[in-house]
């Protein structure tokens, strides 16, 4: 029988509630296709687990099962669980110090789940929103040469992320960054029936994600990732790509940002948001081989600015 409303679609599991070997402790995030929880396994250990609840689709009932909305919605529901279970399980294969891992993935609640290590720390949307200055660009080079590393690992297993962004990038207590959040199920509903809308975020969806959806490929990743530090710059989300497309306003970050960061910096993010995919770099190792070549030069800079401090203070 199908539920009558939809206002129960976003209801989390309670506390306490028994999730096969883990038990759910509180809702810690959430989005259009599902929900956040921070649970302990049996060992007492922390874990987070992602719920495949598509708002809108499906509604919670009494026992903590989801049931589609309609009969209409049971065949999307089914092929979007299906491809967020063949996606975990590709993720579940994947183990790299930069992406986000998978412990376990698993059907329960007519549904799937998915069960992420725990991290401490903050996403770099929430960092560079905290600071009152912009981030300083050996940070911003730092962080990204990291990043790369996993989503080169990401894009040798076939996969695409197609939703980076500062929230999805997040920051460890230890300096060091996790790509975080595949959305595995907007991916594949997008991909399937027609009765829910491609999910991406305006501003850092690179313009085949609107209407050419077989043009995509790492450099639709690469989009994003412009459009990422972009916002490490600016503080600000750059437009989105459609209305770029409609009549582009986007000032190129080597105008408005010189003087500021290195031209070399600036110029790799106007590459990276070229509204042309062929315009764009084509790989994210040459998007990060760019990054090291501008850390070393900055980094054989410095002496030089030291030694100019030195003789104009007469130090020794």
């Amino acid at each position: 029988m199908a539920a009558q409303s939809t206002d129960k679609s976003t209801d989390p599991l309670p506390a306490g509630f028994r999730l096969d070997a883990y038990t759910i402790q509180s809702k810690i995030g959430g989005g259009g296709f599902g929900l956040v929880y921070l649970a302990h396994d049996g060992q007492g250990r922390p874990v987070a687990i992602k719920e495949y609840l598509p708002i809108g689709v499906v509604a919670r009932q009494a026992d903590g099962s989801v049931q589609p909305l309609s009969e209409a919605d049971q065949g999307v529901f089914r092929y979007g669980m299906r491809c967020f279970f063949e996606e975990s399980r590709a993720l579940a294969t994947l183990s790299h110090p930069n992406v986000v891992r998978v412990l376990n993935f698993f059907r329960a609640n007519n549904t799937v789940y998915l069960a992420m290590r725990y991290e401490q720390g903050n996403t770099l949307h929430k960092l560079i929103h905290a600071e009152q200055a912009a981030l300083l660009e050996p940070f911003i080079t730092t962080i990204f040469i990291q990043l790369l590393n996993g989503l080169r690992e990401v894009h040798a297993r076939k996969l695409l992320h197609l939703d980076i962004k500062p929230a999805n990038i997040f920051i460890r207590t230890d300096g060091s960054p996790l790509l975080i959040d595949f959305g595995s199920a907007r991916q594949a509903l997008a991909q399937g029936p027609a009765a829910i809308a491609p999910m991406y975020t305006p501003g850092f969806a690179a313009p085949e994600l609107y209407k050419e959806r077989d043009r995509l490929g790492p450099w639709t990743d690469i989009y994003a990732i412009g459009a990422s530090m972009y916002v490490c710059l600016a503080k600000a989300t750059p437009p989105a790509a459609d209305q770029r497309l409609q009549g582009d306003t986007l000032s190129p970050a080597a105008q408005t940002f010189a003087g500021l960061y290195s031209e070399g910096l600036l110029q790799l993010i106007d590459a990276s948001l070229q509204l042309s995919d062929m315009e764009r770099p084509q790989s994210v190792f040459a998007v990060q081989k760019r990054l090291v070549e501008l850390a070393r030069e900055a980094a054989e800079a410095r002496p030089n600015l030291l030694a100019i401090l030195r003789s104009r203070m007469g130090w020794r």
